[in-house]
């Protein structure tokens, strides 16, 4: 078998265990991961089956193996510039961390996911699937808001990419909305929330969609309609509806297990069975983070209040009000703390790679740095991958300096860095290579694909407003681009040279044009 045979291989492999945990069944996935990291040398198919694999790990509640699992994902994606891995990573070490309780470690890891999969030049259909698992970070961090936007931007990316709406259609980010709602008091908030998620599901069914809900949403609607029934509403009575039957789905995710104990406790308080209710809670061992941990006080006060005992029943109650607030209370001390502060001035000096002890990043921009991009280029010409390689000065930039002052000088290589980063395609490397002088590197791509990058950096730079940062001191780029030579004595030094004098020759032609 050769080279490219073994790599459609990995990829065929890929696919399939995303297939299986799409349909939840996390343990077969985890299974062809394992084998794809067993056989590969591939770095990006070994990224892709670490992440794959961290997924596969939270589905099935595997939580002693959360830690692990996070170190090694991170290790494979690190030296890789896929914005979409990153992200997809960061949403799921933050569901890791908020399950292990590291609540500002969650938070961290949601800021960097959202920073990530919002660079994504090119969004397919894995950076909608990163989005739907940021979402559903949000959520389970009761970040309600946010979680609806996350979905509906993975519903955006996966319409263009040609995924059926109902596969993103999420019902558990509304449910775990709704069940927040009902544990600060608003009964009537989740109600209204619990029926428009009925309404989808009725859709669905009209429409003869319901066969392509994923096994993890039909869960979730059936404890759906359970909650709707224990709060007073009629339980639905069409077979494909029916909540009992609704929550045998799930596969093997451990989500799906607690909706379907606590479901069954809502039923029998819809029944008219407190006292049966009581008596599952009783039993029942479910995770405080799949609904939140206020949901079994919250269905204990409800069954005791249908017993007819209201003053147990209020006693529950105010312990679910303070379960549901204690939530807050953390979230608050968090920001409070500095959180979102420390993510924007630290975050890339605090994640800095280091490679036999060299620091491989910028400290100013949070790029990687001269070493990096030696590392980088040698890395891909050995996989005998095109290169171009080029070189980006700043015009202007001696005038910044002069007239406001170095801090001055330094926010402007920090905006420059943003700018250029956010409109690079997917897979390229941005680096500072000293002073204010940025190299980047574009795998796979000729001078056609470095004119357009270029273009592309150029209006970014110019559309930018300088003024009110360095007022009366234009900030310009001038860009020059050459194509790596393996064969030359110095490669990376022979492209970097060609595409200096490109640059100077671009720059020229500006002030001459």
């Amino acid at each position: 078998m050769g080279w490219l045979d073994r790599v459609d291989d990995r990829v065929v492999d890929l696919t399939r265990a995303r297939a299986l945990q799409e349909v939840s069944r996390s343990a077969e996935a985890y299974a062809v991961l394992t084998g794809v990291l067993r056989d590969s040398t591939d770095p990006h198919a070994r990224a892709d089956a670490y992440v794959q694999r961290l997924s596969a790990l939270i589905n099935l509640g595997r939580t002693a193996e959360y830690t692990r699992a996070v170190e090694e994902a991170s290790a494979a994606v690190r030296d890789l510039a896929e914005p979409y891995l990153h992200g997809h990573l960061n949403a799921l070490a933050a569901l890791a961390a908020h399950h292990q309780g590291a609540l500002d470690r969650c938070v961290t890891h949601l800021v960097r996911a959202a920073r990530s999969l919002g660079a994504v030049a090119d969004p397919d259909r894995d950076t909608a699937w990163g989005w739907h698992d940021l979402a559903m970070a949000y959520s389970y961090l009761s970040f309600h808001g946010y979680a609806l936007g996350a979905i509906e931007r993975a519903r955006q990316l996966g319409t263009a990419a040609g995924i059926p709406e109902e596969t993103f259609a999420a019902p558990g980010i509304r449910l775990r909305n709704a069940v927040a709602l009902d544990h600060t008091g608003d009964s009537d908030g989740c109600l209204r929330v619990l029926r428009d998620v009925a309404a989808d599901l009725d859709r669905f069914l009209a429409d003869g969609r319901a066969d392509r809900l994923r096994p993890s949403s039909l869960a979730a609607y059936g404890y759906s309609a359970a909650r709707r029934a224990a709060l007073g509403d009629e339980i639905p009575t069409e077979a494909q509806a029916d909540p009992g039957r609704l929550l045998g789905h799930g596969a093997d995710s451990a989500r799906a297990r607690d909706m379907r104990q606590l479901g069954q406790v809502c039923l029998a308080i819809a029944a008219d069975r407190p006292q049966d209710a009581v008596d599952r809670l009783d039993g029942v061992r479910v995770s405080a983070e799949t609904l939140g941990m206020a949901e079994p006080a919250r269905l204990r006060s409800i069954a005791l209040a249908r017993a007819g005992d209201h003053a147990a029943a209020h006693r529950v109650d105010r312990l679910a009000f303070r379960l549901a607030a204690q939530r807050h209370d953390r979230l608050r001390d968090v920001y409070i703390d500095g959180i979102a502060a420390r993510i924007d001035h630290e975050e890339m000096r605090r994640e800095a790679a280091r490679f036999e002890g060299e620091a491989l990043t910028d400290p100013l921009t949070g790029l990687p740095n001269r070493r990096r991009v030696e590392r980088y280029v040698a890395t891909v010409a050995a996989r005998g991958e095109r290169v171009v390689v080029g070189v980006c000065d700043l015009d202007g930039f001696g005038a910044v300096n002069s007239r406001h002052g170095h801090h001055a000088g330094d926010l402007v290589l920090q905006r420059v860095a943003g700018v250029v980063n956010r409109v690079m395609r997917r897979g390229d490397l941005v680096a500072r290579y000293g002073g204010d002088e940025f190299v980047v590197v574009l795998s796979g791509a000729g001078m056609v694909e470095a004119a357009e990058v270029a273009r592309r950096i150029d209006a970014a730079v110019r559309a930018e407003e300088w003024e009110s940062l360095v007022p009366g001191t234009p900030v310009g780029v001038s860009i020059g681009f050459a194509e790596l030579q393996v064969t030359a004595r110095d490669p990376l030094g022979a492209a970097l040279e060609a595409a200096d004098h490109e640059m100077l020759r671009a720059r020229a032609r500006a002030r001459t044009a």
